[in-house]
């Protein structure tokens, strides 16, 4: 008989390649949980307390933390220690006063230490737009769902939002501060591809028309003049004359 359903375990050496672990030390590593990020753009929550943080020594001392609630992903206790975090997610640690933003580096994913201030909103990317019974129904890059009532789901006038548009969520009220299109003139961030952690301001974007608009040729020029050229996809807006978040800084890796 055949084999269903997924695989509960994964190895440390298929594990994504940004993940800070060794790969001959032991066999296995958490495996994140099925959710709003895939398996090849998310750490582990367990991963990022011991091994990034070094809050905790072993899976278990980092479960009893996260059982405490001492732990918030975008404002909200998480007690998981498989929970995938991924880009754009901010991680509180209030007892310690300290706060992360998961950003894109030429490492992969990184924790980027960040204000208190700024830990109360989140960037999302609207991935798609469908039209439901009850309104719009908008999907966002972390698997969020957000549903907008509209009067004429034919004609819904009252969705501004398009594709790859930035929507700056505030916590814990989840209300939508400022929406952000993803056009030339914007600073950006790349995402993936070799480029990725590049930021800049978009300079152009190719008019597509034989093709999908997410493998549409975006040209990045950082402050220094350079230019790198990705995909729509791999690109996010992350504000207009000034970026609406801080610049990327590493926390420091644990010893």
């Amino acid at each position: 008989m055949g084999k269903k359903g997924k695989t509960a375990r994964l190895k440390r050496k298929p594990a994504p390649r940004f993940w800070p672990i060794h790969r001959k030390e032991l066999p296995w590593i958490v495996k994140p949980s099925s959710g709003s990020h895939s398996l090849q753009s998310c750490l582990p929550l367990t991963l990022v307390l011991r091994d990034m943080l070094g809050i905790s020594q072993t899976r278990k001392e980092g479960k009893m933390i996260l059982s405490e609630g001492k732990v918030l992903i975008n404002n909200k206790v998480v007690k998981k220690d498989d929970f995938p975090v991924g880009l754009m997610d901010v991680i509180s640690l209030p007892d310690a006063s300290k706060y992360y933003r998961i950003m894109p580096s030429h490492k992969g994913l990184i924790l980027s230490p960040i204000s208190k201030e700024e830990s109360g909103f989140t960037l999302q990317r609207v991935e798609n737009k469908v039209t439901v019974k009850e309104g719009m129904q908008i999907a966002l890059h972390n698997g969020a769902i957000m549903l907008i009532k509209v009067a004429d789901p034919k004609n819904p006038v009252e969705v501004t939002f398009d594709t790859f548009d930035i929507l700056k969520i505030t916590y814990p009220d989840k209300q939508v501060a400022i929406s952000l299109k993803t056009k030339e003139g914007n600073i950006a961030i790349i995402t993936g591809g070799k480029n990725i952690g590049k930021q800049g301001k978009i300079v152009e974007i190719e008019k597509t028309e034989a093709k999908k608009r997410r493998n549409a040729l975006v040209t990045v020029e950082d402050t220094n003049g350079v230019r790198y050229q990705t995909i729509l996809d791999f690109v996010f807006s992350i504000g207009e004359a000034l970026p609406l978040i801080g610049t990327i800084q590493e926390a420091p890796e644990v010893v």
